[in-house]
């Protein structure tokens, strides 16, 4: 069975080609830039990769793109879009009206525009990609998989904020949680390899976007963020958790709009707004130079971090592993290795030398005594996008 996986975010799509179930990656690749004057097109088969830039002024045109690479007759994999089985959607705002992977339809359709206005930055695309695909891939079945999905497990303890009952009764404000894919995919790998049947596992999402989850015996009890992509952990250019009178104090003494806060707060603070860099390995080769903003920023960074492990370990009152993914957690050594250091006080050590190796593949680096196993484990939203897919056609 062949299933498109279809990521489409606010200019860029990215897309994977799988042959289920053996999860064979037939193709990859990105479409950036979207709407701008010069759009990347980036197309890898196999070993061969294509890239061309050429004007994409809107996601219909770059889905219709997509499909004419992967009908390329010298790309060698389809002869007819009615070959793709399936095309699988992330979705990254689910509400409470969607704990699962579901078949689109019209009411699917329905309940995602209502929630276009709690992840204003990314359900439109999504929602974009869903109706170009539909006219593109006529024979597929549409799946929706949603970023906030996994999170419906948390208890309402956990879920619910400390405000009058009404705004959760009546406007659903709430923990949602997001990176629920990554999360899940990282999660069932980490129980798989640990070999145990219960769990106690923190998993830590660190990229552009950041979150920490808390996960007892395979299902999240825990999540840092929360209502919006925001808050939680010190992000590229968002700032995590604030304390509340800083956003009323800047509003009401500094005059600034609500608007203009909500752009400071997720444009242009974070990594970023401590130190004029948004990127990781800027930020960490300007910290090895001596820059002393960079410096501090990497030590908040890790800080945050540390203060969610410890929260999460009382949460799950124990801990088996902590497991790192997504682009930085994947392949910043320097950040893992300010997260865990001088935290033996809950059975955490790392090994230093296997810390700094430079893998692809699941892998533990933590000492010999430490009794938390630290576990790197790549993440692939695409790959569970395509598994959860799979698994609803085949029911």
């Amino acid at each position: 069975m062949k299933i498109l996986v279809i990521n489409s975010g606010s200019s860029s799509i990215k897309f994977q080609l799988i042959e289920m179930p053996e999860k064979k990656v037939l193709a990859s690749g990105m479409v950036e830039r979207i709407g701008l004057d010069q759009s990347n097109v980036k197309l890898k088969v196999g070993e061969k990769s294509f890239e061309q830039v050429k004007e994409i002024s809107n996601h219909e045109q770059g889905l219709e793109l997509v499909a004419k690479l992967l009908l390329e007759p010298s790309a060698e994999l389809l002869k007819s879009a009615d070959e793709i089985d399936a095309v699988g959607h992330r979705v990254v705002h689910g509400g409470s009206a969607f704990s699962k992977t579901v078949v689109i339809d019209q009411e699917v359709k329905r309940k995602i525009k209502e929630l276009f206005s709690l992840a204003p930055l990314h359900n439109p695309h999504n929602f974009k990609g869903i109706e170009v695909s539909e006219k593109i891939f006529k024979r597929a079945t549409q799946i929706a998989v949603f970023d906030t999905a996994f999170f419906q497990s948390m208890p309402e303890e956990a879920f619910r904020y400390a405000i009058p009952e009404r705004f959760y009764k009546e406007n659903q404000i709430r923990t949602y949680g997001f990176h629920g894919t990554s999360h899940k995919y990282v999660s069932e790998h980490a129980i798989e390899y640990l070999k145990k049947d219960q769990t106690n596992i923190i998993s830590i999402h660190l990229g552009n976007g950041c979150s920490i989850t808390a996960i007892k015996n395979g299902k999240s009890i825990e999540h840092s963020l929360g209502f919006g992509p925001m808050n939680g952990l010190v992000m590229g250019t968002r700032s995590g958790d604030i304390d509340q009178s800083v956003i009323f104090y800047l509003i009401d003494e500094l005059g600034y709009s609500s608007a203009q806060v909500k752009e400071i707060l997720q444009e242009e603070s974070g990594m970023l707004g401590l130190t004029g860099y948004s990127d990781i390995r800027e930020i960490e080769a300007k910290a090895a130079d001596g820059d002393q903003k960079c410096i501090l920023a990497l030590k908040i960074n890790a800080y945050r971090v540390k203060k969610y492990i410890g929260a999460y370990a009382a949460v799950l009152n124990g801990l088996d592993a902590i497991v790192f993914t997504a682009g930085i957690g994947e392949n910043s050594d320097v950040l893992r290795n300010l997260i865990c250091s001088d935290m033996d006080y809950l059975g955490i050590n790392l090994d230093l030398d296997k810390n700094n190796q430079r893998r692809k593949d699941i892998r533990e680096i933590q000492s010999d005594n430490s009794a938390v196993k630290v576990i790197v484990i790549p993440t692939n939203e695409e790959i569970e996008i395509a598994k959860q897919s799979y698994q609803l056609i085949r029911q």
